[in-house]
């Protein structure tokens, strides 16, 4: 595999790849590269709808610039998988819309051996500031992501993901689109249905309402498939 970073004549035979239709293993073949280096760097950078090969250099540039976090070295085999795992996991996350903090958080509980950490053992093994894990794990507890515990021995909170998180935050979407639908709905009906803007809005508001509804349904008739909830 080619040493060392992208250059921009790499991100720019990225976007290529990209807009002939290219598949993220085939884009990595050309460059002589991982896949997992190529999805992770167009990942980061926008997805591959909106992938700018300048754009993602200068970034790349001013992160090198900051210096990231040394990360524990993977000693073995086993250790490289679970770098590897939870690397893709972040970028995937990060993909699907997450901050880049917030996917960590998230990833970095969903891989600990119970599911339970502190705010200050998050920052110890993210290697970041306290005040990052404030606001990660506040938007991820809004989005029932995970929960948050209080644990009264050692009088601090304790953020908790299993496997009923899967249910609650599947819940919490479904009612925010369907909250959404409603707010359209009654736009298009104050505009008038007699009227373009009145029935697109109408009929984009009766489909948005239609498809979390039956999520909200879906989500209560598989609920089954996930253990009982632990939470006190």
């Amino acid at each position: 595999m080619a040493p060392g970073r992208l250059t921009l004549h790499d991100r720019q035979r990225i976007a290529t790849g990209l807009t002939e239709g290219r598949s993220y293993a085939e884009i990595a073949r050309r460059l002589n590269r991982p896949t997992s280096t190529i999805s992770r760097e167009i990942a980061r950078n926008g997805g591959p709808a909106d992938y700018r090969p300048e754009r993602a250099h200068h970034a790349a540039t001013r992160r090198a610039r900051r210096g990231t976090p040394p990360r524990p070295p993977a000693t073995g085999p086993r250790d490289r998988e679970v770098f590897q795992t939870e690397e893709g996991a972040v970028d995937m996350a990060v993909a699907m819309g997450l901050p880049k903090m917030v996917a960590r958080v998230l990833i970095g509980l969903w891989l600990s051996d119970d599911g339970r950490l502190t705010a200050a053992e998050l920052a110890r093994g993210l290697n970041v500031s306290p005040a990052s894990i404030s606001m990660a794990v506040a938007y991820l507890t809004r989005q029932g992501l995970i929960r948050r515990e209080r644990d009264l021995r050692r009088r601090r909170d304790i953020y908790v993901v299993d496997d009923d998180a899967w249910y609650h935050s599947s819940v919490i979407s479904a009612r925010q689109t369907l909250q959404a639908a409603e707010l359209t709905k009654a736009a298009g009906e104050t505009l008038g249905l007699d009227t373009p803007v009145g029935r697109r809005l109408a009929r984009g508001g009766a489909f948005l309402e239609r498809i979390s509804l039956d999520a909200l349904a879906s989500a209560e008739r598989w609920r089954h498939l996930l253990p009982p909830s632990t939470s006190p």
